[in-house]
């Protein structure tokens, strides 16, 4: 289709203000979702010396806690994923923000403090809300700015946009240790002496319980505070023109927070635009659009799937693989094993998650995204082999003090995010109409998300301790062993998908989308469908 005016100068307007500020308050909702995942595995460690003194935690109930945000972020990618493309992405937007602004709050306020499983009850609803907020905002984020983006620089934009869950592993730990160190400043040595927490006896001290549910209501500041600057984002102007069919608003909204300086681009011209043919000829999963997209949609879930088993089963290792204090666990303060667990995460995410974002950010619009996405499985993969080959021999013996197992550790959170954690956010946003861009996505983020809910259960389950190992610190070394074989088996599984079916939209105009006479089944290669700009 010819595409119109006001789409042509949105792929080629210079860098501006408004592109940073989109990415900021785009990048709230990805900063909520990661820290909220990062701050969990400490909490979980708080609440078992809270509630569950005497008793374990449980694998049921533990796997039960991570899953129930995940399946409610899997319903929202779906239920707001759809919604943004039916009643446009501005509406959609600011109530997934109030959702998971209210919801944070609410797993503060987890009620029903007089029994354990009643607080874990309340904690999981408000966790699974959470979820749906988070969920939403996944679609919507990318969408928006690919909306938004020049087609030169769209990936490093969407890219950034993702990174902003670095920040946001990095304050949840910060605040998190923070936190600890205050609570634990405060009650000074303690005492030995029992009390009653949920009708349970417990070594913590009172504030502890206080402690915890600080954490996670600190988490819905930053999204709460850009909840003025996302109701003032205008609706997209490719979703207006293409979808709403009102090529001259769509002309009006970006001039309002945009510039353009090129001579057809000006008012009068970006107004006097051929309006776009209706996008009405065919519907969702129809044959027509499995033809045309099918295959798009059929790698972008898969590979998404398969990265989210490999990094939420990492984020797993890293409270349960290392330990660095030599304090038994009954003895130690309730503060300190949440403390090591956050001090770890920060580690991690400063010397890896973080440079692995903005690597992706510099390279993105260089080298493409499939070639980066290639690139991260399989150095995964040779990391996972690497570690989990010689696993029951060597690192499982020397988890404690050699510093090889977390370097090894280290690169795999770098190129997860300098690979396939980043690409299979952005590429769903590139590749679909504007008509299903946002459900696209959402469905693949739902499928990513099944896949960290197969790859956090299936772990806990895979590495618990048996009634003869039950006070062992570390998980059983030869399920450990299989466990990473497996991942990098995944990760090779990755390599296939994306080599095979993935396409390059590097260069790329979203309106390239709208042409309704190429199918991507036509082609043996997943890779010339797309000619490299």
């Amino acid at each position: 289709m010819p595409a119109i005016r006001v789409l042509s100068a949105l792929d080629v307007a210079r860098i501006q203000w408004y592109h940073f500020k989109a990415i900021i308050v785009a990048g709230m909702g990805l900063f909520t979702d990661a820290y909220d995942l990062f701050c969990i595995a400490p909490i979980m460690k708080m609440i078992s010396q809270i509630y569950y003194h005497k008793d374990s935690i449980g694998t049921p109930l533990l796997s039960t806690s991570y899953a129930i945000a995940l399946l409610g972020t899997a319903l929202g990618q779906l239920i707001f994923g759809y919604l943004g493309d039916r009643v446009g992405r501005r509406k959609v937007y600011g109530l997934c923000l109030l959702i998971m602004v209210f919801s944070s709050f609410g797993c503060g306020f987890s009620v029903c403090t007089t029994r354990r499983s009643c607080v874990m009850a309340s904690l999981g609803f408000f966790r699974f809300v959470l979820g749906l907020g988070i969920g939403g905002d996944y679609p919507l984020s990318a969408t928006i700015m690919s909306e938004f983006a020049n087609k030169r620089t769209r990936g490093a934009f969407i890219a950034a946009v993702f990174s902003m869950q670095g920040l946001g592993i990095l304050v949840s730990s910060a605040v998190t240790m923070v936190v600890c160190v205050a609570f634990k400043n405060a009650a000074g040595e303690g005492t030995s002496e029992k009390r009653n927490a949920a009708g349970m006896e417990t070594l913590a001290p009172p504030e502890s319980d206080i402690a915890w549910r600080l954490i996670l209501m600190i988490g819905a500041l930053p999204a709460a505070l850009t909840f003025y600057w996302r109701m003032l984002m205008p609706e997209t102007a490719r979703y207006t023109a293409l979808v709403e069919n009102n090529a001259a608003q769509a002309a009006k909204d970006m001039q309002r927070v945009m510039s353009f300086t090129d001579d057809s681009s000006s008012s009068e011209t970006l107004q006097q635009q051929q309006q776009p043919p209706s996008s009405s000829s065919y519907k969702l999963f129809s044959r027509r659009f499995l033809s045309l997209h099918g295959r798009d949609l059929f790698a972008a879930s898969a590979n998404w799937f398969l990265v989210d088993v490999v990094f939420y089963t990492s984020n797993l290792l890293l409270s349960q693989i290392f330990n660095f204090s030599n304090k038994p666990l009954k003895s130690s303060n309730v503060y300190d094993s949440a403390f090591e667990v956050a001090r770890l995460a920060a580690i991690v995410a400063a010397c890896s998650t973080i440079p692995g974002y903005w690597f992706t950010v510099y390279f993105i619009d260089k080298i493409g995204r499939v070639k980066i996405q290639i690139m991260g499985f399989l150095l995964m993969a040779i990391v996972y082999l690497v570690a989990g080959i010689p696993y029951s021999r060597y690192w499982s013996k020397h988890e404690k003090t050699n510093k090889g197992f977390m370097v090894l550790y280290g690169l795999i959170f770098f190129f997860s995010n300098f690979g396939p954690n980043t690409t299979t956010f952005i590429i769903p946003a590139e590749l679909f109409p504007a008509r299903f861009r946002s459900t696209c996505h959402g469905i693949s983020g739902a499928a990513g998300k099944f896949g960290a809910i197969v790859g956090t259960v299936g772990f806990l389950w895979a590495t618990k301790h048996g009634e003869d190992d039950k006070d062992d610190v570390f998980p059983n070394a030869i399920r450990m062993r299989i466990a990473f074989l497996i991942l990098g088996g995944v990760c090779i599984a990755g390599v296939i998908v994306t080599y095979f079916f993935t396409r390059e939209t590097m260069g790329r105009s979203l309106e390239e989308n709208e042409d309704e006479t190429t199918s991507t089944l036509e082609s043996s290669s997943a890779n010339e469908l797309l000619p490299r700009q």
